[in-house]
């Protein structure tokens, strides 16, 4: 990997995350079990129906959960409309792709019937998370609770999100900011065993990667080839891409196997193999799964438990 850089140094993104320095000292397993004791079951039973519908919720839900943490904490701020001139953080441009919110607003309707304005949307993104993994065949866990719902969401803020054509040093910035370690930033990316990738995010590998090579150099050939028949130059269609691995729908450790092959979709997945220590991490968990589904789960819990709401929202997708 490339050398492992300081921290960025802007002055205003350190204040932003300071603001959410809190961690799981402001959380606890029983948060709801006396103000709302059903709180876990409804979350699970909103997923669990929508997933019997959609096999891509649990990627679609996952993968919210981690653009919400990832700005201004786990706050359920990328939930917000955008209002008026204020362009939200769900239509900004990595988040545009965003999906199955819905399973969201139907537990919180749920939630608010049986225990009005107690429980965080922030929270029961938490959960749908854990419950999109556990009913994908991964690991499930408890998950602190006690999370407040943001008031701000801000589009450009979007550019903070860690993109697919990241290369170590700005992935470990990115983790680094947020207090994640390399650790982490291997295990999380693990959650890429789930779901589906627009041709724009890996577009950069197979065509004019630089100006020696059409592809990039470390993808397996056999694998650019077929990305080049799914994603052509010029293609044009809105909804091309493809799989994240052969068992997109099942949270297992093949995400890992396949970068050892040179077989990783983005830039930032094949990137993990440019750093010996998470080279070597790599190796782990594509060798054991039960090691990978432990890191994981504790990576989960410590991302999660970045926190910075500060009220508990009627409605998830607008303010009190």
């Amino acid at each position: 990997m490339a050398p492992i850089v300081a921290l960025f140094p802007s002055l205003v993104l350190m204040m932003v995350f300071s603001s959410f320095s809190q961690r799981a000292d402001s959380l606890s397993l029983n948060y709801y079990e006396k103000t709302c004791p059903n709180a876990e079951s409804i979350v699970t039973n909103a997923v669990k129906s929508a997933v019997s519908k959609d096999k891509t919720v649990p990627a679609a839900l996952l993968r919210l959960h981690f653009h919400d943490c990832f700005i201004r904490g786990c706050d359920a701020s990328v939930l917000l409309y955008s209002k008026g001139s204020n362009k939200a953080e769900k239509d900004g441009p990595p988040n545009v792709s965003l999906h199955a919110l819905y399973v969201i607003d139907s537990a919180k309707k749920e939630l608010e019937a049986w225990c009005p304005g107690v429980v965080s949307c922030a929270d029961i993104l938490a959960l749908a998370a854990r419950d999109a993994v556990s009913l994908s065949g991964g690991p499930s866990w408890e998950v602190p609770k006690g999370r407040k719902d943001g008031r701000t969401s801000k589009a450009s803020e979007t550019t903070q999100l860690p993109a697919p054509t990241f290369n170590i040093s700005q992935l470990q910035q990115s983790f680094s900011q947020r207090g994640l370690s390399m650790d982490d930033l291997v295990a999380l990316s693990g959650g890429h065993t789930l779901g589906f990738s627009h041709c724009s995010s890996f577009q950069n590998r197979i065509h004019n990667f630089n100006s020696t090579h059409e592809i990039d150099p470390s993808m397996h050939p056999s694998f650019a080839a077929n990305l080049k028949s799914v994603c052509p130059k010029n293609n044009k269609a809105k909804n091309a891409g493809t799989a994240m691995d052969p068992s997109s729908t099942t949270f297992d450790n093949t995400y890992f196997k396949l970068i050892l092959q040179g077989k990783g979709l983005f830039s930032s997945d094949q990137a993990l193999l440019d750093f010996p220590k998470t080279k070597d991490l790599v190796s782990k968990f594509a060798s054991s799964r039960e090691a990978f589904t432990k890191a994981f789960v504790n990576s989960m819990i410590k991302m999660s438990s970045i926190t910075g709401g500060q009220e508990i929202r009627k409605d998830c997708r607008v303010v009190n």
